[in-house]
């Protein structure tokens, strides 16, 4: 007896009985939430390699979002949908849903792709004015917000308390003060450093402000840091909308030592696009405000939705918002840059910070390329999350070694979100190409289609080549055995990034 208790209390016996635990709990543990098999298998590595570590990790990163939540959210979202249907009737009726005329064969079927996927209706007669550098983004922004007469909700994944941050404050609290309806919507994660006394004056002048629901109660009651309101909106009086991938922060205007020049894309839109812009937000705010005391918003009324001012913008581009989140397993915007790029017949040009695709977005790329279109991506040449990084150096080696071409923006941090192909279509927003905004944030994109503003899409994308050092298979030759390691490590990571 003395002799099987020393057997089994033997160090190596005790370090296999405490790894086959852990092994055991790591299996429940994954398997008991419905998820892609590859982000199953990474979320077991990590369990199985970390033990303590990665059930840490896991608690409050790897939940998925409560059942109660996403039921409210797709309540939310249908209510104001059946909302808007009824009440603009006569919009749509007069905006053809998809329009015959100066709308490509591919740019047809992708807006009833939408239009099925996700009551993304088709808003024509949009105004879009791009910014591409942060000075000049937000000086427009606060010059419209100054000038906000009913409304303003702003939805932003990063407000940080800051120089920036704390300009667009106080125009927002001189905006309450005059009598303008504010709304704040942020992510707790995002905006670090931001609390709810940050907003504290906007809301004794009248404003409101509020965390977004996957990040809105403390850690230990809601501990799920994986899922955060990616999207970047402004609507101002039903007429002006913002919408792209700057945040709101003094390193969006370049002030940041670390990233030097911030080089983004946004959008400024006039026009018929500000329905679903409103509806987005709205639904935002709702879901958010269900378990809080701030009051619900009803954009059915003229005052949010002034049509009369709308049909003066007189534009030509034509614009479907679309969103994507954890709440539905449509992976709409994913599926939107699969259609682009695999039905693109001259070019797709691509601008993301994070290119870690899924396997069919990777094979959509290759295709393409292998079947002769002109596929070009460029990604930033430093990191702002390391594993992230060394995961999009992977697949920056990947795609080049199988006929994209690959580049590294040198002057600053790249974070723009653009994908612009054939001169026809286009798409700006918040949806980096990578899993996390495939699968885990909640994102929010305009697609337009428009030949003006993709072929000046276009051609900022080829300018900005002018900064860029083009990615070679020699080039990731020379990289150090170790490097290559910490690239390949990171990708077995990818789908928990």
């Amino acid at each position: 007896m003395s002799a099987i208790i020393i057997f089994i209390t033997h160090p190596l016996w005790i370090i296999a009985i405490i790894f086959f635990a852990n092994l055991i709990a790591a299996i429940w543990t994954v398997f008991r939430e419905k998820r892609d098999i590859a982000t199953t298998w990474a979320w077991l590595l990590v369990l199985t390699l970390l033990p303590i570590i990665g059930f840490t990790l896991y608690l409050f990163a790897g939940r998925k979002i409560s059942n109660e939540q996403i039921f409210s959210m797709k309540k939310e979202q249908q209510e104001q949908i059946t909302k808007l249907a009824n009440e603009q009737k006569s919009l749509w009726n007069k905006h053809s849903l998809i329009p015959s005329e100066k709308t490509t064969d591919t740019g047809r079927a992708l807006i009833h792709f939408f239009l099925e996927s996700e009551d993304a209706f088709i808003t024509q007669d949009n105004q879009v004015e791009i910014f591409t550098d942060g000075k000049e983004k937000f000086e427009s922004l606060l010059r419209d917000i100054k000038n906000a007469k009913h409304h303003i909700h702003i939805e932003y994944y990063s407000f940080i308390a800051d120089d920036i941050g704390n300009k667009i404050l106080k125009a927002l609290e001189e905006a309450a003060a005059r009598g303008v309806e504010v709304r704040v919507l942020y992510d707790l994660f995002g905006s670090h450093g931001t609390t709810y006394k940050f907003f504290k004056h906007l809301e004794e002048l009248g404003g409101y402000a509020q965390a977004f629901i996957s990040a809105s109660k403390a850690l230990i009651s809601t501990p799920r840091l994986n899922y955060h309101d990616h999207r970047k909106l402004v609507i101002i009086d039903g007429n002006i909308g913002y919408i792209g991938g700057f945040n709101i922060g003094d390193q969006y205007l370049g002030k940041s030592k670390k990233f030097g020049y911030w080089r983004d894309t946004h959008l400024r839109i006039k026009g018929f696009a500000l329905f679903e812009m409103q509806a987005r937000f709205s639904m935002d705010w709702n879901t958010t405000c269900r378990k809080t005391k701030k009051p619900r918003l009803d954009i059915s009324t003229k005052e949010y939705m002034p049509i009369a001012s709308n049909e003066q913008a007189h534009g030509s581009t034509r614009i479907q918002i679309v969103s994507s989140g954890p709440d539905s397993e449509r992976q709409s915007i994913k599926r939107g840059y699969q259609y682009i790029i695999a039905n693109a017949k001259d070019y797709v040009y691509i601008q993301t910070p994070y290119l870690i695709p899924d396997d069919s977005v990777l094979e959509a790329l290759i295709i393409s390329a292998k079947a002769g279109t002109d596929v070009r991506i460029m990604i930033p040449c430093m990191p702002d999350h390391i594993f992230v990084y060394r995961a999009t150096q992977f697949y920056a080696k990947y795609l080049v070694e199988n006929g994209v071409k690959v580049y590294q923006y040198d002057n600053g941090f790249l974070h723009a979100k653009t994908v612009v192909s054939d001169d026809h279509i286009s798409s700006v927003g918040s949806a980096n190409m990578d899993f996390r905004s495939f699968k885990l944030n909640f994102e929010g994109n305009a697609f337009c289609y428009d030949d003006k503003l993709s072929k000046d899409l276009k051609a900022i994308f080829l300018k900005d080549l002018d900064n860029c050092t083009e990615l070679t298979t020699e080039f990731f030759d020379n990289q150090s055995s170790w490097l290559k390691f910490k690239q390949y490590f990171s990708r077995l990571l990818s789908p928990t990034l």
